[in-house]
């Protein structure tokens, strides 16, 4: 199915309040007696914190507070964010403090916020804030960090190692000893940003009158976020509300709790009067979690046939400077490396090294676009060392269909094996390969070549588990007014979440989306939830409202059975009405509404239930999703490279995704466009620099480069669906797919642009004046 196949498609619920200024974003929350904050952010990478004067601040007018961390200390059962993901693997626990103590370890850290009438007056008293600094060495390059003698990230610790582990099955020895042919690569992929839209914020609240404390915050987790405060702040679930409104964008950072959250509600209960935060962009740069900084060492064992005997190696990985997250990336990194192909024996050693830098947690991708770099990489190598086409060398290596579900000897982070569920990895490669004129590009190549000019074609393949369980709680009400409202733990931030779960629902319960209300990041709607990450909205709350609907459908049918003494079996549920299956015209006037069958079942006092029902016309659900549903694809992308000025332009883009059943080819076809322009990003443009002090370098648009409108190729969307088995609607994830195997066919199709020149590239981002240098190097040896 194209990606342009979607004129029919339901268009997006949330675009027409967006569209027309009604969006509800953080910043357009406005309180009675609200006052702003800012923060006092270290500018040091390391450095003891001596002593801090605030008197001058505080002397500032419209300053109502100065709170450091011996303010905060009252409201705290604990003064740290404990939320680290469990694993044996930790050698150390490093948890973020809710503001710095004795010491800063990164630049951008909180050290006390300024609470003031506005955010001028707030940012100017922060300046007049003195802090008493003694700085200390700091440790930049994961490598480095591991090495002996490098500076402590934290004061007093013995080493920089935070975790390790091995993963991997079989004898690779044994593989690389019987190989006919073996090879060693380092690879190194960048950390960057998310940079959403909008940045994050937070707005608190505290009323008196109900002991409540309310935190409308920008976060795709806010069940996690209340999880946290509760432990933190020593107050229980009901004392507590965490809602999110509109949300521009997440994108993985915002599924993490941050310190700012808790400090504010903090000011909110000391002041009693709201405080509102709204990150500025120079603070997403310094304070927002970010990722990506891989190391790889890896060794490649295989045949004369090209078929992969064994890989093995060594993988550093950047965590910064605390545990905002857990071991999660580079465990899916290592996980995912075999990715969709045959890899008869694989061991990897993970290293997690402390930096003096912005701690790490998900972007769009959470440690697959690391891995499957490294991977097709290597199929690129194998080819060419091997002489033969690459295309080719991947479909030798590839997991055929006929071999579905095909489970691999490794376990998930959960402890399950790793059990690829559906899907067609050849079909997908062999659309891509088809549309984008592989087997012509030969002579194209050389046409381009006779002009002086410099084509290169790249591909690369992915598979990515998605619709991470456990479950996703989703309530379905039909109310008295014959609507239908929709209430989940997921949250909407911009994916078109409300649009998914409205259809979802309708298809069950009268087919009309425009009956349908939707209700997402609620810890008052909603009291479980886990939240919105690893493209799992669509499979874990979608599959639970599915359910759920399915079973308010049987209530609703049995009440109307009931009503018009109809048998259910011949009762059909169209529109805001039940009536005989057939039509309006079947039997005339024999109907019943949904407002009024919830009313039949809403109580009236001293009057019975209509027999056998309970009370409520209402379902939730939260199904049990422990496997997940991998989404797999194919790109193909063309290139031309100006060797002059090392500027290179994306000239032809296809990219071919299996995300099982599309629930809106739109939407669906948008999220594709979406992460693949987030992963042309992170092939060209992207690079979060740090100097040898951990000092960053790149925090504004001019020097963190993203992509832009003229530097997007025109992407063919094909999807091919393989309905996953694991879930009811047979569903997979999409939101990340797109960015996963961009730079693989990015960087091998400048590669193979520059083979006049035996370029070698082996890192993501590559820019062009690091282009130049390596058309540098090779004429040189040449």
């Amino acid at each position: 199915m194209s990606g342009d196949a979607y004129a029919d498609a339901p268009k997006r619920l949330e675009d027409d309040p967006l569209l027309r200024g009604r969006g509800r974003f953080i910043d357009d929350i406005a309180l009675p007696g609200m006052l702003e904050a800012a923060f006092v952010r270290s500018p040091h990478a390391h450095a003891a914190i001596a002593g801090i004067d605030a008197e001058a601040a505080r002397a500032v007018p419209g300053v109502h507070a100065i709170l450091t961390r011996d303010d905060i200390l009252p409201y705290l059962e604990t003064e740290f964010l404990v939320v680290g993901l469990p694993s044996s693997a930790y050698k150390q626990q490093r948890d973020r403090p809710a503001l710095a103590g004795a010491e800063t370890v990164h630049v951008g850290e909180p050290i006390a916020v300024v609470i003031a009438d506005n955010r001028y007056i707030a940012e100017d008293a922060a300046q007049m804030v003195m802090v008493d600094y003694d700085i200390l060495p700091a440790a930049s390059d994961c490598r480095d960090s591991l090495a002996d003698g490098a500076p402590p990230v934290h004061a007093g610790a013995e080493d920089n190692l935070l975790a390790e582990f091995d993963i991997g099955y079989g004898d690779t020895d044994s593989a690389f000893a019987a190989a006919d042919h073996t090879f060693s690569e380092d690879f190194h992929i960048h950390r960057g940003g998310s940079h959403s839209m909008e940045c994050r914020g937070a707005v608190s609240a505290y009323d008196p009158a109900t002991d409540q404390l309310t935190l409308w915050v920008s976060s795709q987790m806010p069940h996690s976020t209340l999880r946290v405060l509760v432990d933190m702040l020593g107050r229980n679930e009901n004392q507590i509300r965490v809602a999110t409104p509109d949300i521009g964008g997440g994108f993985g950072p915002k599924l993490v709790v941050y310190p700012e959250d808790v400090v504010l509600c903090i000011a909110a209960l000391k002041l009693a009067r709201p405080v509102k935060w709204i990150e500025d962009r120079r603070e997403h740069f310094i304070a927002t979690t970010q990722e990506r900084d891989q190391s790889w060492t890896v060794d490649v064992a295989f045949g004369d046939d090209a078929l992969i005997k064994g890989i093995r190696g060594v993988m550093v990985h950047d965590h910064g400077a605390f545990t905002a997250r857990g071991i999660n990336l580079p465990q899916n990194s290592a996980e995912s490396l075999p990715g969709i192909y045959h890899v008869p024996h694989y061991r990897m050693n993970v290293k997690l090294a402390l930096t003096n830098k912005v701690p790490v947690t998900p972007v769009r991708g959470a440690g697959h676009p690391q891995a499957n770099f490294v991977l097709e990489r290597v199929f690129d190598r194998i080819a060419r060392e091997l002489g033969l086409d690459r295309n080719e060398v991947r479909l030798r290596n590839m997991i055929g269909p006929e071999e579905m579900p095909f489970e691999r000897p490794l376990k998930t982070r959960g402890g399950l094996p790793v059990t690829l569920d559906s899907g067609d990895y050849p079909k997908c490669q062999r659309t891509v390969a088809e549309r984008i004129g592989w087997d012509e590009f030969p002579g194209r190549q050389k046409a381009a070549h006779a002009d002086g000019r410099y084509i290169g074609i790249g591909l690369a393949n992915f598979v990515k588990g998605t619709g991470r369980g456990p479950f996703e709680a989703v309530t379905v009400r039909v109310g008295t007014s014959g609507r239908i409202h929709v209430y989940t733990g997921a949250t909407a931030m911009g994916q078109g979440t409300k649009t998914m779960l409205s259809q979802v629902v309708a298809e069950v319960l009268g087919g009309d989306i425009a009956n349908v209300t939707v209700t997402t990041g609620d810890t008052a709607a909603t009291a479980l939830g886990i939240g919105t990450s690893n493209s799992r909205s669509t499979v874990t709350a979608g599959t639970s409202a599915h359910v759920a609907a399915g079973k308010v459908r049987d209530k609703a049918l049995a009440v109307a059975s009931a009503l018009l003494d109809v048998p259910a079996a011949d009762l059909e549920i169209a529109g805001d009405e039940v009536r005989p299956k057939g039509g309006p015209g079947q039997i005339a006037n024999i109907k019943v509404t949904l407002g009024e069958i919830a009313h039949a079942v809403s109580g009236t006092p001293g009057y019975s239930l209509p027999a056998g029902i309970d009370a409520g016309m209402e379902a939730t659900e939260h199904v049990i999703l422990d496997s997940p549903a991998y989404a797999s694809g194919a790109v193909a992308a063309e290139v031309e490279v100006d060797v002059e000025t090392g500027g290179v332009r994306i000239l032809n883009y296809v990219i071919a995704l299996d995300s099982g059943r599309i629930i809106n080819p739109m939407i669906s076809a948008g999220q594709a466009l979406g992460g693949t322009a987030h992963g042309i990003g992170n092939s060209l443009f992207e690079r979060m620099a740090y100097d040898e002090n951990a000092q960053p370098l790149t925090t504004n648009f001019a020097d963190y480069l993203l992509i832009t409108a003229p530097e997007m190729p025109r992407v063919d969307v094909w999807f091919e669906e393989s309905p996953s088995p694991l879930n009811p609607l047979g569903v997979k994830g999409v939101g990340e797919n797109g960015v996963v195997p961009a730079p693989g066919a990015v960087i091998a199709a400048i590669e193979d642009a520059l083979s006049p020149f035996a370029v070698r590239i082996t890192q993501a981002p590559i820019s062009p004046p690091e282009i130049l240098a390596l058309i540098e190097a090779a004429r040189g040896q040449g």
